[in-house]
């Protein structure tokens, strides 16, 4: 039987593969001859899985039934280790019958036409290779260069008379061929492009970045001579090739481009002209030519400054295009670098003022080691992989680990060949497919050395959970790493290396502590001209579409090369090539996805082999050196590897559009502030790290937060049944063991967090290391790093701390106290002197914790974040023994939170006084608790009606606590609805085992208008401002359009949700991908999102703005500053003055007028000038127009007393 492409037939495999087994064993002699059945059973192994999962009923996965099982070779053990739990199958001991059923009848006869086909199939396969191979001969190297044009008019240049030099003037002062039916075919965006075209278009581009340009030449003419076709090409394709013709100074190929410009009907551009006059300035053009070129760019209305200002080319390509434009207007310069433009926002005036001595904040490092850091942080993205010693407990020394890890490393040498060879006929092939006329990924797949791919695909394939992953999921990852690094490996080849090298070196002359004090004002105005990294041209990400087809025809070549013997010892029987890989479908949230799991035996010779380290993506790692200032949207973060400045849902491209077409110095707060929350430098609390260790390579301690391991899972109380149990009991185990099974996943996802956090901890002990920043689409900051940063839960938290001391000072300590009985959670409603006084009362305790965390009396594991106030305790106990507290340096990050601090804005937005008082805008002795306020609230209707005979008023007498309203309350200011609400309540009065479950449901229903209508009266400003934005954003959507605004500090935001276009991409192979793509502008806005959206995430804008802003003005002060979201961080010396500038930085944002702001831009921006002429669309607007207007009125609250507040941030 012939073998399918790419796959060595048995026979020769097998002898791979003799290596593997353990000395003096031979394969049985049968089964080498045997063919593959992998490709023929697909089908009926997915009937037997459904089968299977319709006899389960209550399993929510669908597996394959019949897995060829590769067994390790023993060494002491007679089973090979535990085996996953195997279902009851029909003919075992003690099996129930299965009646027959519809899937089974049709299962039999799927077997029966297997059977009937099987010789076909190897026919068939058979041919298939044959044509492959033939057509790899067949297909000459030979492409088109010379267009078929449409217009006969244009034809004859085809044919010229006269040197093509000469025929370049004529050509452009040829008109478009004017086209029967106008296409609009000059899309102003990518989001406006369709699918097919974005493919193209990135085809081209990536041709020019790999050397065929030739390629990309003939798939242009082919396109262009096929009427159907040529509709699917833009002028930006037409002039990507163009400028790659420029590029190598080939004159005829660019005029049979410029040809087919005109043929298409489209007029040259700025770019066209640009590439043209490139092309003239490498070849010496005479001046002749030149000068009638830039005659008929004037009689277009185009400037040629313009084509040093508007159009993104190299220096390289600027010097060509001035060198031909020189040779007719010698006195011709390049257009003067505008002075840097000053931020006007008043916000923003006092951060920048340059009167006083304020200069550029330092770090604790100086510049030789600042230098060094900045050398080794750049060989790690180089490299594009960090490699870190696990801290699982290692595996103790034995014959079985060491012949595990021999024979892993045995299969992967061979995997890494089969994947070349795979690699090379899959682009031999895609190359062909070229050669037709049809898109293909050649280009893309020759972007990186097909050993570095290869790399690639087995340290995806080493990383993938037991339990699998999602197919899409798989491919998005792939593409994703194959795109960073090819962006790395761009700059790299280059020479931006050098270039980045110059300018961070420059950077770091601010922040070194051995360095002279330069003044503190924008970056991003500071770098002198042509050398501002901004200004290089920037590798823009692939469209959606190529993102996924890439990461799908990847994750299939693994799928295809990676195969292992089926037994590794041949006691067990045959050793036939299984796949690594195989494919099921599971389903989740009522859909059916396709994942990629590995083999169970790869999984046991993982497991066995127990490799000491881990592979992590360089952008997944805490960088060595201070990230890269944010000069731009696409410039800042990590050196090499790309960051964006603003995380999108999947698809989406207006954001970035948006953050381009800004002004820059309306960015310039936002991207400071990012640098600055960037600079701070951490390390890590060896101690902590030490205590949480041990825990984990323990059994774990969930009740602390530390993952138990797989072997902690729950196992069902019986396993099998007999066959007399009654149907009950079986559907009883069938649920107890979905159960046990989702307990499992669960955990096992909890442990692999905790070992990558624990890991990188572990690695970076010992080094300061730093979190480059970016933004989500309403300004909110998050560190890039995934897996180790102080976003994390309490664990990551108390494993960081700042890498610069500060000494405590007179008050220090005092803080240092209150911020460990805020960890507690012991005294929330307490005045900061009654928690200080709580402090010195368990002083003992404290000191106990301390010393003895695991074997005294261990007070900091009943606190609500344990192993941060263990942290604490470590840090008071070191200060209160320290001869001079006042002198000890501190490291420990101290936090101020806000209360509530949506409500707080909103309050302020609405000068509402009773909103105010209720979230500590206003000053009182005592912390107010607006969640024991609506409590009350609630109480003093629920009394009322009660009195009035309601029964389940009466019923609730007792239960309406604190607890049961606080997360409604919580989140009724980010758009929780009131069926929301009552599920949160039910929840918690399911909590209640007092509580008669069988009144939840009306309960809850009950409640849920209470809290509704407490916060209707106490927040009575809030609620107009929520309608009023809930109510702007309906009609807003209701006109075609999506939310925009412009937050205070001038970032531009735009809500992201439209209503979702699933695109089928790509098809066939091992299955199509269907994914949801948000960026096209063209799909009408989600109402329902948009509406439901707006109120909080406009809040979101605000509180995001009011963090930049304390950030700036700390950063201004010399004060270490992060932030959670509305928690703010800083040294336990600083408290005081953070405090003051939250507060002053709250009430100069308050006092902007903000909702009038807001009201004037969307006015502007969304009611249409001239009126619509439709009666319909005039009576929308009308409305639209008026509700805008609409500003809900403010109170009587005054601002400045939020200054004095002592519990507004505590």
């Amino acid at each position: 039987a012939q073998q399918p492409a790419g796959e060595p037939a048995p026979e020769q495999a097998l002898g791979v593969f003799r290596a593997l087994r353990a000395p003096g064993r031979t394969a049985s002699a049968g089964a080498a001859g045997r063919p593959s059945e992998a490709a023929g059973s697909a089908r009926g192994a997915v009937l037997q899985a459904r089968v299977r999962q319709l006899q389960a009923e209550s399993v929510s996965e669908v597996v394959v039934n019949r897995v060829d099982v590769a067994r390790l070779p023993e060494h002491g053990s007679g089973d090979g280790g535990p085996q996953p739990p195997r279902k009851v199958q029909r003919g075992a001991k003690g099996a129930s019958p299965v009646p027959r059923s519809g899937w089974a009848q049709r299962l039999e006869k799927d077997k029966r036409i297997q059977r009937m086909h099987g010789q076909q199939l190897e026919v068939n396969l058979q041919m298939q290779v044959q044509s492959q191979s033939e057509e790899l001969k067949v297909w000459p190297k030979h492409l088109q260069v010379e267009p078929r044009l449409l217009s006969k008019q244009l034809a004859v240049f085809l044919a010229p008379e006269s040197s093509w030099e000469e025929q370049l003037p004529r050509v452009l002062q040829e008109a478009p061929r004017k086209l029967r039916i106008a296409v609009g075919r000059a899309p102003s965006t990518q989001a406006q492009l369709s699918g097919q075209q974005q493919k193209l278009l990135a085809f081209f581009k990536c041709c020019l970045l790999t050397d065929h340009l030739l390629l990309a030449h003939h798939l242009l003419v082919t396109h262009h001579s096929q009427q159907q076709k040529q509709k699917l090409l833009t002028l930006d394709m037409y002039n990507t090739v163009m400028l790659g013709w420029a590029r190598q100074g080939a004159f005829r190929e660019l005029v049979y481009v410029l040809l087919m410009v005109k043929d298409a009907g489209l007029t040259p551009d700025l770019l066209s002209y640009a590439a043209i006059l490139q092309c003239m300035g490498r070849r010496g053009q005479d001046a002749g030519t030149i000068e009638r070129c830039l005659k008929q760019m004037s009689q277009e209305g185009l400037k040629p400054q313009a084509l040093f200002t508007a159009v993104p080319l190299s220096e390289e390509e600027q010097a060509a295009v001035l060198k031909a434009v020189h040779k007719v207007k010698p006195p011709f310069s390049l257009p003067p670098r505008p002075p840097p433009a000053v931020n006007t926002s008043k916000l923003l005036r006092a951060v920048y003022a340059k009167d006083g001595p304020v200069s550029y904040p330092k770090l604790h490092l100086p510049l030789k080691t600042l230098q060094s850091l900045f050398e080794k942080q750049l060989c790690v993205e180089l490299a594009s992989k960090v490699c870190v010693v696990s801290v699982e407990k290692p595996a103790l020394p034995s014959e079985e680990v060491t012949h595990a890890r021999k024979t892993l490393q045995t299969l992967r040498d061979h995997w890494e060949k089969a994947l070349c060879r795979v690699l090379q006929e899959t682009k031999n092939h895609l190359e062909v497919e070229v050669h037709k006329g049809r898109f293909s990924l050649y280009p893309f797949l020759c972007l990186l050395d097909e050993r570095e791919v290869v790399q690639m695909l087995l340290q995806v394939l080493q990383a993938l959970p037991a339990q699998g992953e999602s197919f899409t999921t798989l491919a998005r990852e792939l593409s994703a790493r194959t795109f960073s690094r090819h962006v790395v490996q761009r700059q790299r080849l280059s020479g931006q290396v050098q270039a980045l090298e110059t300018y961070y070196r420059k950077y770091l002359h601010l922040l070194a502590s051995d360095t002279k004090p330069l003044p503190l004002y924008p970056w991003a105005d500071r770098a002198p001209p042509g050398e501002q990294l901004s200004d290089r041209p920037v590798p823009q990400p692939w469209p959606l579409p190529v993102q996924m087809e890439l990461g799908k025809q990847l994750a299939e070549m693994l799928v295809q090369a990676t195969r292992m013997p089926s037994s590794l010892d041949n006691r067990h029987g045959s050793s036939r090539l299984v796949p690594v890989l195989y494919h099921v479908y599971s389903f989740r949230n009522v859909q059916q996805i396709g994942i990629l799991k590995p083999h169970p035996a790869y999984v046991k010779l993982l497991e066995t082999a127990a490799e000491p380290t881990l592979t992590f993506e360089a952008v997944d790692v805490p960088m060595l050196c201070p990230p890269l200032p944010w000069t731009s949207p696409h410039t800042g973060g990590f050196l090499l590897s790309p960051t964006k400045l603003m995380r999108t849902v999947e698809g989406a491209t207006q954001h970035q559009e948006l953050l381009e077409t800004c002004p820059p110095t309306a960015l310039h707060g936002a991207l400071d502030a990012l640098t600055q929350l960037g600079n701070c430098a951490w390390r890590v609390n060896g101690r902590v790290l030490d205590l949480v260790l041990q825990l984990f390579q323990a059994k774990g301690c969930p009740k602390l937060g530390v993952p138990a391991p797989a072997s902690e899972a729950p196992q069902p109380a019986e396993a099998h049944l007999p066959q007399s149990a009654a149907p009950a009991r079986k559907a009883e185990l069938r649920r107890e063991l979905a159960r046990c099974q989702k307990v499992a996943r669960e955990m096992h996802s909890l442990r692999a967090e905790a070992l990558y956090r624990l890991s990188l901890a572990q690695h970076l002990r010992g080094r300061v290391f730093w979190l480059p920043h970016n933004m989500d689409f309403r300004g909110r900051t998050y560190p890039c790093p995934p897996h180790f940063n102080h976003l994390g839960s309490d664990v990551a938290r108390a494993l960081l701390e700042f890498a610069q001391g500060r000494p405590l000072g007179p008050h220090g300590l005092d803080w240092l106290k209150i911020h460990l009985v805020n960890l507690t959670g012991f005294k929330k409603r307490e005045p900061l002197r009654k928690r200080l006084a709580f402090a010195e009362e368990v002083m003992d305790d404290i000191l106990d914790s301390a010393d003895q965390p695991m074997t005294g009396r261990k007070w900091w594991m009943g606190a609500e974040e344990p192993w941060q106030t263990l942290a604490c305790c470590m840090e008071v106990a070191n200060a209160v023994r320290c001869s001079d507290p006042a002198a000890y340096v501190s490291h420990l990050p101290v936090h101020q939170d806000g209360s509530c601090n949506g409500l707080q804005h909103y309050a302020a937005l609405g000068r509402d006084s009773v909103g105010a008082a209720s979230v500590n805008l206003e000053p009182s002795d005592v912390p107010q608790d607006v969640y024991s306020g609506v409590a009350a609230q609630v109480e003093v209707f629920r009394r009322q009606d009660a009195q009035r005979g309601t029964r389940v008023a009466q019923m609730l007498e007792g239960f309406i606590t604190r607890k049961v309203v606080k997360q409604t309350v919580m989140t009724v200011v980010y758009g929780v609805t009131r069926y929301g609400g009552r599920l949160q309540i039910e929840k918690r009065l399911r909590e209640l085992t007092d509580f008669p479950q069988e009144f939840v449901w009306e309960a809850s229903h009950y409640l849920v208008r209470q809290v509704f209508k407490s916060l209707q009266e106490m927040f009575s400003g809030t609620r107009a401002i929520q309608h009023w934005l809930t109510e702007s954003a309906r009609l807003i959507s209701h006109m075609g359009s999506v939310v925009e605004w412009v937050t205070p500090l001038g970032i531009p935001i735009i809500q992201p949700y439209r209503l979702e276009h699933k695109v089928k991409q790509v098809r066939g192979g091992i299955q199509s991908i269907t994914y949801t793509h948000n960026g096209d502008i063209s799909q009408k806005p989600n109402t329902r999102k948009q509406k439901n959206g707006f109120p909080p995430n406009f809040i979101h804008s605000l509180d995001s703005s009011h963090m930049m802003l304390t950030a700036l003005h700390c950063y201004r002060k010399g004060l270490t500053f992060v932030s959670v979201h509305d928690c703010y961080w800083t040294h336990a010396a600083d408290v005081a003055v953070m405090n003051q500038v939250c507060r002053e930085q709250f009430v100069r944002l308050h006092s902007e007028p903000i909702l009038e702001d807001l009201s004037r831009f969307l006015v502007s921006r969304f009611c249409p000038n001239p009126t619509p002429r439709k009666i319909s669309q005039c009576w929308e607007a009308s409305q639209l127009k008026e509700t805008l207007q609409a500003v809900p009125k403010p109170g009587a609250f005054d601002l400045e007393r939020v200054k004095h507040s002592t519990y507004f941030f505590s």
